[in-house]
């Protein structure tokens, strides 16, 4: 039985996407993968209606779980138990997920995958989801270098009256990324659920970036990493001192690790974060609904990867 996922069902869905993935990717000990992470109950705090499980008589053996950016939609991570792979479970978990993106009207609905499986890719294309280019996941040690000039602050440092009017201003960038592209979400879910902060990005008056973060355990960091959730800025310039932001904001909260992902087709936002000394930890594939590039195209200096 497909249903919605429920507050008591967090902990078995935790576990069947520990031990699904370490198990694919032949981990010694699937049970404890990734254990000081979470998908699951972070995104199902922030829209419960849009977390699904699969249910066999009583025992979770897998979910899914879709996310709302405004006109973009993407899910994941769809999981099942290793015990019920092949039986047609990840094909019952997508129907709910595509009803949302028809509810959302999304305009682009999309995914990261392992690339180098054409199991994967295979299933996602029977939805009309095609692969694109690849998608890198970065990471860097955490430096203690500063930005200079800039005009920044954290959404946590700003007045709850104010908070409206601050989105607002992250969804006027986003938006002209591309049409209708917001992550509110986001932002609300990182401070009410203190998942780690936003960092705000002033020019001379004009807003020019922000950036979405994850620290530490509990979150989809991990222990003694911040993860760059997502990430954008109007300009090469401004876009290489978000990153430093991100720096920042990390070392601020004695964290060791910076991780964050980036479609390769976004080639001038790759290039600077190589610079800035990130580098290549694995790669994906993202797969777009429909078969157009979206926001991932030259001189978009967005991050983020779609886990």
């Amino acid at each position: 039985m497909i249903r919605l996922l429920q507050e008591k069902d967090i902990p078995q869905a935790q576990r069947v996407v520990r031990v699904a993935f370490g198990t694919l990717l032949r981990v010694p000990d699937p049970e404890n993968f990734a254990a000081d992470m979470d998908y699951v109950r972070t995104r199902w705090l922030a829209d419960a209606s849009a977390a699904f499980v699969a249910d066999v008589d009583g025992q979770i053996v897998g979910s899914n779980l879709a996310t709302r950016w405004g006109s973009v939609g993407f899910f994941g991570p769809l999981t099942v138990h290793p015990d019920y792979w092949n039986k047609g479970i990840a094909q019952q978990l997508m129907q709910p997920v595509m009803e949302c993106f028809d509810r959302w009207r999304v305009t682009l609905a999309g995914l990261y995958t392992f690339a180098e499986s054409p199991k994967h890719i295979s299933l996602y294309q029977k939805y009309g989801f095609y692969p694109r280019f690849l998608t890198a996941i970065m990471s860097k040690p955490v430096s203690s270098k500063r930005s200079e000039g800039s005009g920044s602050r954290r959404f946590t440092d700003i007045s709850t009256s104010d908070h409206d009017s601050i989105i607002q201003e992250c969804n006027r960038l986003t938006d002209s990324v591309y049409p209708g592209l917001s992550v509110e979400r986001e932002i609300r879910a990182v401070h009410a659920q203190g998942l780690g902060d936003t960092i705000l990005f002033w020019e001379e008056g004009k807003f020019v970036g922000f950036a979405v973060c994850h620290c530490g355990p509990g979150t989809e960091a991990g222990n003694g990493k911040c993860y760059v959730k997502f990430g954008v800025a109007d300009s090469e310039p401004h876009f290489e001192q978000l990153l430093t932001l991100c720096d920042e904001l990390a070392e601020s909260r004695g964290l060791a690790q910076l991780e964050a992902g980036v479609n390769l087709s976004r080639h001038e936002a790759y290039r600077h974060m190589l610079e800035y000394g990130y580098r290549v930890e694995r790669t994906g594939v993202a797969m777009h609904r429909p078969q157009e590039p979206g926001y991932s195209r030259p001189g978009v200096l967005v991050i983020d990867d779609w886990r």
